[in-house]
């Protein structure tokens, strides 16, 4: 099945900004970060259509899914 993968902010970095992605019906969100070399503990929000998600769960035909990085500042 195909999703799409929004990176945002340095995740971009020598990545992309939108694609598309063909997964199997029991990838993981955790598997498509891990797929893209991000260390889990820098991610700060994870989205599918716009809906906060999390690592375990599988992402169905057609959904977006957005990777935000931890956000850092004071």
């Amino acid at each position: 099945m195909k999703i799409t993968v929004k990176l945002f902010a340095y995740f971009r970095d020598n990545r992309f900004k939108i694609t598309e992605l063909e997964i199997s019906d029991t990838t993981t969100v955790g598997d498509i970060v891990d797929a893209y070399d991000i260390a889990r503990d820098e991610v700060g929000v994870l989205m599918i259509n716009s809906r906060h998600t999390e690592f375990e769960i599988v992402p169905k035909e057609g959904d977006v899914l957005a990777i935000f990085p931890v956000v850092g500042g004071g």
